[in-house]
């Protein structure tokens, strides 16, 4: 979905327990009755750490009356545990209280918080028409696996753990990737046969995050 204006998000986001607004970390944003949870500037990797999430999740325990803002920004800045930590809270949501994800890099977020969250893009010239920040490999990959038939899959999974040092990494970038294009395309054509494929490779991503087999996923979850 897209918004035209920054001053959307407010409104956008008060009919959502959580969402992944997608603008340039240069583009201001503000938002009444709003905490933010950004990275810390004292430390060297810019990342949000999971207890620095632990303690933002935790102010969502006040008992609200009125629609509150959650706002993290970079959202991508969190790293793989605050994530995972992050994703418990939107499993039981609490009233009133409305998380706004930030990010330039939405595929750089769990599959699984992409597929809890409504995701908006910030509508420019041609939003949809840049292509995933990969390399030619992994997104040639990428392209093979969206289009794939059952019977390709076990020549695809072999290609894509080729790699002997990271097999794993390049298996998880190939997924994130080819999400990231699924979310696009649908976006740019509003063909429902994109989103039927997200759902194999939500679940691909997540059990490759957890050490699964991966030519075995990759055919397997896929099918």
């Amino acid at each position: 979905m897209f918004f035209d204006n920054p001053k959307q998000i407010s409104e956008i986001a008060t009919h959502t327990e959580c969402s992944i607004f997608v603008l340039p970390d240069s583009q201001k944003v503000e938002l009444k009755h709003a905490l933010t949870l950004e990275p810390n500037p004292e430390t060297k990797t810019q990342l949000i750490s999971v207890e620095q999430v632990r303690e933002f999740i935790a102010l969502t325990n006040s008992c609200e009356t009125n629609d509150r803002f959650f706002v993290i920004r970079p959202a991508d800045a969190m790293n793989e545990a605050a994530q995972s930590a992050f994703l418990k809270t939107l499993e039981e949501p609490k009233e009133f209280c409305h998380f706004v994800l930030i990010t330039e890099q939405p595929t750089a977020l769990l599959p699984t918080i992409l597929s809890r969250a409504q995701v908006f893009f910030l509508r420019t010239e041609n939003p949809l028409d840049v292509a995933p920040a990969a390399k030619e490999k992994i997104m040639t990959l990428a392209k093979r696996l969206v289009a794939a038939s059952p019977k390709d899959l076990p020549e695809i999974a072999l290609e894509i753990t080729k790699s002997k040092t990271e097999p794993r990494a390049t298996a998880l970038t190939v997924t994130s990737t080819t999400i990231e294009l699924l979310y696009k395309s649908y976006f740019k054509t509003g063909n429902p046969k994109f989103l039927t494929k997200l759902p194999g490779f939500i679940t691909l991503y997540d059990n490759l995050s957890k050490n699964g087999h991966i030519k075995l996923h990759l055919v397997a979850d896929l099918l």
